[in-house]
């Protein structure tokens, strides 16, 4: 049975060697994360070559998504490398101290605006939240504050504010030199962290441009700011080629008990929008010391198949954690077994929208027509920039969507689109009337269609040309085809 919600594996110590990336990749990973937040740029360009070699052994299409670090704000570190603070005591932010000199009085910060960025009542959250901060006063070098919730703090852990606001741009000077180790290792996707607006999305574009690269940017929602604002959040998500809910910064910044809901709305506006979603973040952590996830992580990861995300991610659980494979593994099944769930068949997207183009129209009609003609048993994209197959999968069918492209970057590219499965097909040197007749014979050795079944064909007039997906053919396998 083919899964239609995508796995994202981050690797990590766990997963760099070339037999740990075959096994998670055998298990069911789609997409490989390799996050520039830790590990050099020889790191990366070793882990890539590996993917791309597995990935050819092996006869299948996996993407590469950089993530790029971002303005990660944090504290600096401690002479005796971590600190126990207590409920009540007062504990300073000093710009001045230097970077190894933390006490449990006392700490230094990297990121210097900071001090202006904050006020007297604002909430200060370190270490994702596990303690938490609450400003009494500034100066120009210091920040003051009241711990209110206690617990241990060690060297370099994050500093977010509740409610977001921090004036941190979105993309670094080390960003920017990570962008061109993305264009050389030619990933598939580039993540920009913490984007304000879409104009950091625009300017990670230019960058990606200039270095060469054709990436799909991923934009990271996980600002308060970004999602308190629809438009904000809209024109970000129509800046990028994906959305990822980056579920651990944004619950520090707006809360937990707000997260489901933003969650939600997120993936609903990006679906709306024709966007492809990641759902992200402590989706398994038990499983970093665990080989079983508990009832809540299954239900979960459940939970974002039904609301219909492209992909599901693992962080920790494949990068650092004891069980990578048995993780994936584990994601796999609980998609699958989500997916059987009746409900995901139903759709009504744009059911009363205009269409903005022809693509567009004929990429919906597939799956509309698919959905409710009886026999249909696959529908077929023959693409060139995968942008058909992406469409048509806004709407939620049970059917398995096959994408036909003899474009490389497209191969991979789709990897990261829910219910879309890369057949490699070049049509340039066969005659008009047989092009379908040799996809339908790619579709039937796939196993999901058979002799008396139906198929829906999308495709333009000029063969492995981009944009102009202009026709729909319903064909029954076994009949003569045209």
């Amino acid at each position: 049975m083919l899964r239609h919600t995508k796995i994202v594996a981050t690797l990590g110590p766990s997963t760099s060697s070339y037999e740990e990336i075959e096994a998670i990749i055998l298990a069911g990973a789609n997409v490989l994360r390799l996050n520039f937040s830790h590990g050099e740029a020889d790191d990366h360009r070793e882990r890539a070559r590996i993917i791309r070699e597995v990935a050819e052994k092996n006869n299948t299409f996996v993407a590469i998504l950089a993530d790029l670090q971002g303005p990660k704000i944090r504290i600096a570190r401690f002479k005796e490398g971590k600190i126990e603070l207590n409920e009540g005591d007062t504990f300073t932010l000093n710009a001045q101290l230097g970077y190894e000199d933390g006490d449990k009085h006392q700490v230094g910060i990297d990121y210097l605006a900071l001090i202006t960025d904050s006020s007297i009542g604002d909430i200060l959250l370190l270490d994702d939240g596990r303690v938490v901060l609450e400003v009494t006063a500034v100066d120009s070098q210091t920040i003051t504050t009241k711990v209110t919730t206690a617990g241990p703090l060690s060297n370099n852990k994050g500093i977010n504010r509740l409610g977001g606001g921090l004036s941190a741009k979105a993309l670094t000077d080390k960003d920017k030199a990570d962008i061109k180790v993305a264009s050389e290792i030619k990933a598939d996707y580039v993540a920009v962290s913490f984007p304000r607006d879409e104009h950091d999305m625009h300017e990670a574009r230019e960058l990606l441009k200039q270095a060469g690269s054709k990436a799909g940017l991923v934009a990271k929602i996980e600002r308060a700011e970004t999602i308190a604002d629809d438009n904000i959040l809209d024109n970000i998500i129509r800046a990028s080629e994906v959305v990822m809910v980056a579920r651990g910064d944004l619950a520090v910044e707006i809360g937990d008990a707000a997260l489901v809901g933003v969650q939600k709305h997120i993936i609903q506006r990006a679906r709306s929008l024709n966007k492809v979603v990641i759902t992200a973040t402590q989706m398994m952590e038990s499983m970093i010391s665990s080989p079983m996830p508990t009832r809540a992580e299954v239900s979960d990861v459940a939970n974002a198949v039904f609301d219909h995300t492209d992909a599901v991610m693992l962080s920790a659980e494949t990068a650092a954690g004891q069980y990578p494979v048995q993780a994936v593994e584990a994601m796999d099944r609980i998609c699958l077994g989500a997916e059987s769930s009746r409900n995901l068949a139903k759709s009504g997207h744009r059911l009363n929208e205009q269409f903005d183009n022809i693509d567009e129209t004929v990429a919906l009609a597939a799956i509309y027509t698919a959905n409710h003609l009886e026999g249909v048993k696959a529908i077929v994209c023959m693409t060139e920039s995968g942008a058909t197959p992406k469409q048509a999968t806004r709407l939620r069918t049970a059917l398995p969507v096959f994408a036909l492209s003899d474009n490389p970057e497209t191969q991979t590219k789709v990897a990261m689109y829910r219910n879309v499965h890369t057949i490699p097909f070049s049509s340039s040197k066969m005659k008009t009337n047989e092009i379908n007749q040799r996809a339908i014979d790619e579709v039937v050795r796939t196993g999901s269609a058979k002799e008396g079944d139906l198929v829906v064909i999308t495709k333009g007039d000029y063969v492995n040309a981009q944009g102009g997906t202009n026709t729909l053919k319903i064909v029954r396998v076994g009949d003569a085809i045209q």
